[in-house]
Formats: structure tokens, sequence, C-alpha cells
């Protein structure tokens, strides 16, 4: 926005490259401790439990979630706390359960697609394996570009040519220590993350409610979004559809589907500390929500007592602007405004490197499912150790280039959550038919899961750009992602009916 300054100093530079130097260290570090892939990518699977929250909290709460939850809380208000509180409640009730996770963990599997290989053959695993690496990537393709926004309005980098480079350089970080230490450098390295950034993230409230006051918060709230920025099933809110999708999204896939979360359940010493995981990382996958939101309300409340900021961020008729980057920096001009010389470096530091956790557990995700999933099926099995890092690690670099590419061509064209749930559900939708049937009804057949699978790509009509190519009236994503899930399900379980496999034909009829 124009005409503000920010409070961002030289000595919050050298606080934040200090920082980040220091994660590449450990990075490099603790590459001598790996020497297989399962240290690679799911840490020796002897993560213990408060380990493990740390890192699964560290890991999920990264920069774009900060940035795409400040966003709701800017553009919802109060409303959007439905959103934490699922995101809450589910992994609790997984941890009680042991729903999916538990059963894919006595499995011992690294990836969701070496699941499919189990229950329903090679086939289905490579299948499933190119869409979860598809989605996946598209899914972190605006990661950049959410960084770029953050790194601009709290540093006061107006030029596009410093942004660029600032974001190479931190890909470039990520890269190293990611294609060095695997998970064992993602785990330690988002311990300290998690600890930095919460202090951070703290510090931020407490110091935005003694600005503010909870008065001014709402009645900004009030101000601008009426009942519904309190009422989330309001008309003119989110509405009963959308908290549907955030319950499955945000609740259900974010904690037991999305393979980022699954890889620290196969990281796990133990179906206890699974359990465990799951219980305690209920409090940090609420928190990752509600904090930012929180922050992006104190956003509204603080940009709309000034008039060059109000002017922007809201149209002639008094409602927020139409414009995803403009509604995304909100939340870090906020900060910078707001943030004493030596407090923003600390807060600057933990955003960065959460930036940096989210980025390496992403892309050593989608490297280990593209060489353990798609690639090593394909040879037959027939691939060295020392071939599958290299492979991997050589992933990983091709991998950052396309993001860094994609974040600067693609246009957004709607709220930075919508798009990463649309984007994801091109995978989780037929994920969610095959690992809850495959695992709890056992007539779910090898045709119902290609079915299934092939079912979640009708949510790529939930991006914005998408239906601006094809001519389609504006459709609300979680519409598309609902009708999505749901498509994929029936299809699993037609196509399962009418063409079981042999075995599981010949099981039922001796069952009955």
């Amino acid at each position: 926005m124009t005409g503000l300054e920010t409070n961002f100093s030289g000595v919050d530079w050298v606080i934040v490259g200090c920082y980040l130097l220091g994660t590449v260290a450990v990075g490099l570090y603790v590459n001598r401790f790996i020497s297989n892939m399962a240290d690679y990518v799911v840490a020796g699977r002897a993560v213990r439990t408060w380990l493990a929250v740390a890192s699964m909290t560290g890991s999920e709460l990264g920069l774009v979630t900060v940035m795409y939850a400040a966003q709701k809380g800017f553009t919802g208000g109060f409303s959007a706390f439905h959103i934490a509180v699922v995101a809450g409640i589910v992994p609790l009730l997984v941890g009680f359960t042991g729903f999916i996770v538990v059963p894919l963990r006595k499995l011992g599997v690294m990836t969701i697609p070496q699941y499919y290989g189990l229950r329903f053959g090679q086939g289905v695993r490579i299948y499933g394996g190119i869409l979860l690496a598809v989605a996946g990537v598209l899914n972190m393709g605006m990661f950049l570009k959410a960084g770029a926004i953050f790194v601009t309005a709290l540093t006061g980098l107006n030029d596009p040519m410093q942004v660029n480079l600032v974001m190479t350089a931190l890909i470039i970080l990520v890269l190293i220590y990611t294609t060095m230490g695997g998970m064992v450098s993602v785990i330690i390295t988002d311990y300290l993350q998690f600890v930095v950034l919460s202090f951070g993230l703290l510090l931020a409230c407490g110091l935005a409610v003694s600005e503010l006051g909870w008065d001014n918060l709402v009645g900004a709230v009030e101000q601008i979004h009426g009942e519904s920025g309190f009422n989330p099933t309001h008309e003119d809110g989110f509405g009963i559809s959308y908290m549907a999708w955030m319950l499955l999204t945000a609740g259900l896939v974010s904690s037991t589907i999305w393979q980022t979360a699954v890889m620290r359940a196969s990281s796990a010493e133990s179906e206890e500390v699974v359990r465990n995981l799951y219980k305690w990382s209920s409090v940090g996958f609420l928190i990752r929500f509600l904090l930012p939101q929180f922050l992006g309300i104190c956003a509204l409340a603080y940009f709309m007592d000034i008039p060059e900021a109000r002017s922007e961020l809201l149209t002639p008729d008094g409602s927020i602007v139409d414009s995803s980057e403009l509604t995304m920096s909100a939340f870090p001009h906020f900060l910078g405004q707001i943030l004493p010389v030596g407090i923003i470096g600390i807060v600057g530091a933990g955003m960065l490197a959460a930036f940096m956790s989210t980025h390496d557990s992403y892309l050593l995700c989608w490297a280990s499912v593209i060489v353990e999933d798609v690639i090593v099926p394909l040879r037959g099995g027939e691939m060295s150790t020392r071939s599958r890092l290299l492979l991997a690690r050589l992933l990983i670099v091709l991998i950052g280039v396309f993001l860094l590419i994609w974040s600067l061509w693609y246009p957004l064209g709607q709220d930075l959550l919508d798009y990463m749930m649309i984007s994801g559900a091109i995978y989780f939708t037929g994920a969610l038919a095959l690992l809850v049937l495959g695992i709890y009804w056992k007539r779910a057949s090898r045709v119902g899961a290609y079915l299934a699978l092939t079912a979640g790509g009708l949510a790529v009509f939930g991006l914005t750009p998408i239906q601006k190519a094809v001519g389609l009236k504006k459709i609300e994503a979680d519409h598309i992602g609902l009708c999505a899930a749901g498509a994929a399900l029936a299809l699993m379980v037609i196509g399962s009916l009418l063409f079981p496999d042999k075995e599981t034909a010949k099981q039922g009829e001796a069952d009955e």
C-alpha cells in the first residue's frame, strides 16, 4: 500500500540473515545421518511424540498458512474462526480414534500411493502418485508469491526486482538444506522454527490488542462486514456449503489425507506416538488458523482509520476490494507498522523460517512421491538407494525452479486459501475415497479406485483462471470441491460393485 513506512531496519536484516544461515548450517550438518531412503523421507521412523508435534506444527504453520489465514480474517472477520475450530477438532478426534493414520502406520508405508499399491496394485499406485505429485506441486505454486508479498510489505522493498532476488535466494537456501538433509533436517529445523514463530505470533497479537483495543476490533468488523463478520452461516458471509468444505479440507484432509501430514505419522516411532501426535497437534492446527486470522482482523481495524489505506482496501460502497494480492498484503503491512525495531526482525525471521519450513517439507514430499511411487514401480522396483537419493535431490531442485516460474506467471484471481484447497482437491478428493473405503470396506476394487482418482480432475474447474478460460460463469470453489468429493466416493462404490476384484468377489461369496 502506498504511503506507508515500515519499521524494518538494518538491525532486523542482520537478525533475519543470521537465523536463516543458521538453519542452512543445521541442514548441512545432519547430512551425515542419511544412509537410506527411510532416513531421508521419514527420518528412520524414530521420531518421538514431542519432537513430532513440534515438527508437524512448525511445518503446517508456514508463512503461506499465516498469509492465507490472515487474509481470511481480513476478508471474513470473526466468522473466519470457524475454520480454526474445525481444524482443531478433527485432528483431536483422529488422535483418539486413529482414523486412517494408524492403519497406514501399521502398514509401514512412507507415502499414500504406496498404500494404493498394497491395496489396489501397482497401476493404481503409479496413477495416484502422478496425480498426487501434480496436485501437490500446483498447490505449492503460490507459496513464493505469498512470500514475495510478505517480504515486500514488511521490509519496504517495493522494487519488484529486489523482491524476485530475495525470493530466489530463499528458495536456494531451502533447496540446499532439504536436498542434503532430507526429513532429518526438516524435523530439526521445524522444531526451531516452531519456537521462534510461536513467540513472534503471540507477541504480535499482544502488541496489536494493546495498540487497537477490543472495542475497535469489534467495531471495524461490524462496520465493514455487518452480521456476516460474526456469523459464518449468514447468507452474505461464508455459508453452510463453505463451512462443510472447510470441515472436509481444513479439518479431515489437512490432518489425515494430505501427504505432508501423513509423512509425520510415518516418521513416528510407534502407533501410540501417532495417536499422541494428533491429540497434541490439534492445538497447533487450531492456533495456526486462529492467531493469523485474528491478526488479519487487527489489520482491518488498523487500516480503516488511515484514509490512504482505506481508499485502497475498500470499494466506494464500503466493501473490501476484490484483489487477492492487496488483501494478502494488509497483514505484513500491519506488522511493519506496529512492531518496533529488533522485534520486527525476530518476527520476520520466524515468518521467513516458516516459509522455508513449509517449502522443505513439501519439496521433500513431492520429490519422494515421484521417485518411490512413479519411477521406481515403473522400473520394476530395481533401483539402488544411491540412485533414489540422487534422483530425489534432483527432483527437489527441478520442482523449486518450476515453483519460481509458476508463482510469477499464474494470475491468482481468488483468495489464497481457496486456491490451495481446490488445487489440492485434484488429488485429495480421490484419495479420500481410496483411503476411507480401501481401509474400511473390503469390497473396494481396483476399477473403483481408478474411477475415484479420475473424478478428482473435476476440481480443476474451481480455479478462477480456468473458469474464465473455458467461459464458465463464476462457480464457487467450495461447490465444485464438494461435488468432486461426492463424485469420487460414488464412483468408487459403483465401480467396486460393478467390477469387483477377483479375490474380493471370492471372499464375498465365501462370507455369504
